[in-house]
């Protein structure tokens, strides 16, 4: 690789983790929002479940399998045909894909009152909350189609190498709920309307706005839609083919989700919403260690597994493990640790109320004992990729389903939502240690005593970090501790190592 080729690449890394924080940071203000309005209750619970309904199909088909299958395609076409080969395929698969999911979305708003009733038939017990969910969810119900439509377009501008206004689009729909919906709300309250489905509105708007955003990028790069249903066309074929693994594979991830929505609606009032805003403080690092990842060797996997040299591909492994460990481990340990002053600072405003902030820091100290594990999959999952097995990742899957489940039904009578918490936090556990024992089978000496070593610096670090934060949370504001806990982590790794830990923080220095 060429010294301009890694420089351009190093320069889109950076532009597309700047995007990811922004949309990372506008999701938290969306939830302030919605927690300082909406608390944690009937409404909040109800927008939780009517907007995680569309999202199940979302996740499955919009931004997950057809939004890779279809870059895949276009990619191949645009390389062995040219563009307008290209831009020809990508109206076909569009006007199919697009068809398709329109009528699941007529069909999903006639069969609403059954979505609802298979993922939360305990609110049937609380009056006005099952009708109220229904009508939420039929309004957002549309967003499947925008979101869906928005994942094509960013994989054609991904294909073309645009990076960072695909990855900016999403923060654009975090801003148009937080701006349109909170006016909305307050519109609607005026008008004796639930205030919620001005939010919902939000929601219906920010996928518009995130599909309207990237159009433009794309008529400038010549695209032009022509229409046309095309079932039998070679790319819409092959997009096909291609998503049935990925589909496979995904699938367990919105049976966990739908299995711990249905147990969580079952606990009381205000249970889906405490795991809601838990799991969304937990998804900060989650996303951001998911960008550090890509920014690590792990691209290179697939070229030295082709290659047979595996003593390279071992290194690769255990470095970008590292690099994962780097991030995960103290912010596991900073949410568990901090867990109460970090949900009050940001939550406890309006309608939200302190024992909201109790019950979500419960949630969230346990939702934080996988995030280490979860970067252990992160980094596993590609390697099994890269030696051409699909089957054991999708097979890890469905397995944690299982953990999920059983935890769950074991935990439920005595920790009530918080079982809930415990079933993701075990079953992220269970996955990284099957995949990670499994690939250690196949690969020998896949964990060195580097790597040992590296992570017993880690820990060490972090948990002084830890007992530092437990020390001064009392007479320290969150934010200056934070930060002060942060520069004792780094100021640590940097003396002690491994040098793998720092590697995120020295990539986003320009």
């Amino acid at each position: 690789m060429s010294r301009d080729t890694a420089t351009k690449i190093a320069h889109q890394a950076r532009s597309v983790t700047v995007a990811v924080v922004i949309s990372r940071v506008l999701g938290l203000v969306r939830e302030q929002v919605l927690a300082l309005l909406l608390g944690a209750g009937r409404e909040m619970d109800a927008f939780v479940v009517a907007y995680r309904i569309p999202n199940l199909l979302r996740d499955l088909f919009a931004e997950g399998a057809l939004g890779m299958a279809f870059t895949k395609v276009f990619s191949a076409t645009r390389e062995q045909e040219g563009p307008e080969a290209a831009f020809r395929a990508a109206s076909e698969v569009i006007s199919v894909f697009g068809f398709l999911i329109l009528s699941i979305v007529v069909l999903g708003e006639i069969l609403a009152p059954v979505l609802v009733h298979l993922l939360a038939p305990a609110f049937r017990n609380f009056p006005g909350k099952f009708t109220l969910t229904v009508h939420l969810t039929r309004i957002m119900w549309p967003f499947l189609w925008f979101i869906s439509l928005s994942a094509l377009a960013a994989g054609m501008l991904n294909a073309l190498g645009v990076f960072f206004w695909p990855a900016l689009s999403s923060a654009l729909f975090n801003l148009t709920s937080v701006l349109l919906g909170g006016g909305l709300y307050f519109l609607f309250e005026r008008l004796g309307w639930p205030g919620v489905m001005g939010f919902a509105l939000g929601v219906l708007c920010g996928g518009l706005v995130q599909l309207s955003f990237n159009l433009p990028f794309l008529l400038r790069r010549g695209f032009r839609f022509r229409p046309g249903l095309n079932h039998r066309s070679p790319a819409v074929r092959e997009t096909l083919k291609l998503m049935g693994p990925s589909v496979l594979g995904l699938s367990a991830v919105q049976l966990n989700i739908f299995i711990n929505t249905y147990f969580a609606t079952s606990c009381g009032e205000g249970a889906v919403s405490w795991l809601a805003y838990a799991f969304r403080l937990m998804y900060v690092p989650l996303g951001l260690f998911g960008v550090g990842l890509s920014l690590a060797l792990l691209p290179e996997a697939s070229r030295r597994a082709a290659r047979g040299d595996y003593e390279t591909l071992r290194r690769t492994f255990s470095s970008s493990l590292l690099v994962g460990l780097g991030l995960s481990v103290p912010s596991a340990v900073g949410l568990a640790t901090l867990a109460e002053p970090i949900v009050r600072l940001i939550f406890e405003h309006g309608r939200f109320r302190p024992e909201d902030t109790l019950h979500t820091a419960q949630a969230l100290r346990i939702f934080a004992l996988g995030l280490p594990f979860y970067s252990v999959t992160k980094v596993s999952v590609p390697i099994f990729y890269a030696l051409g097995n699909t089957v054991i990742p999708a097979g890890a899957s469905f397995l944690s389903v299982g953990v999920n489940l059983i935890t769950i039904l074991l935990t439920l009578s005595y920790l009530n939502f918080k079982a809930v918490a415990l079933g993701t936090a075990l079953a992220l556990i269970f996955q990284a240690c099957f995949l990670g024992g499994i690939l250690q089978l196949r690969i020998k000496g896949l964990f060195p005593g580097r790597f040992w070593v590296g992570l017993l610096k880690i820990i060490l670090s972090a948990g002084t970090m830890g007992i530092l934060a437990l020390a001064l949370q009392k007479n320290l504001p969150v934010l200056p501790l934070i930060l002060l806990c942060a520069l004792l982590f780094l100021g640590l790794i940097r003396v002690l190592g491994p040098e793998e830990a720092l590697y995120f923080w020295k990539r986003l220095r320009p």
